[in-house]
């Protein structure tokens, strides 16, 4: 018992989920869209070259045992 109120509550909330529409600012959203963003910065390259002769001893692999 008490199962049919639970049920109608949750029905309640989803047609009041399904149904409500909230006033969207859409010049925020132009804003927000139109800024600038983080992939304009990105150049496309990493420059990890400072890392290289500095980690360059730690490398295990050896590339002579993989020309065998």
């Amino acid at each position: 018992m008490g199962r049919g109120r639970a049920k109608a509550k949750q029905i309640k909330v989803a047609r009041k989920l399904k149904y409500y529409s909230p006033e969207t600012d859409l010049t925020a959203l132009q804003r927000e869209l139109g800024g600038q963003s983080a992939v304009s910065e990105y150049d496309g390259e990493d420059d990890y070259s400072a890392y290289a002769d500095k980690y360059n001893d730690f490398d295990d692999d050896d590339d002579s045992e993989d020309a065998r």
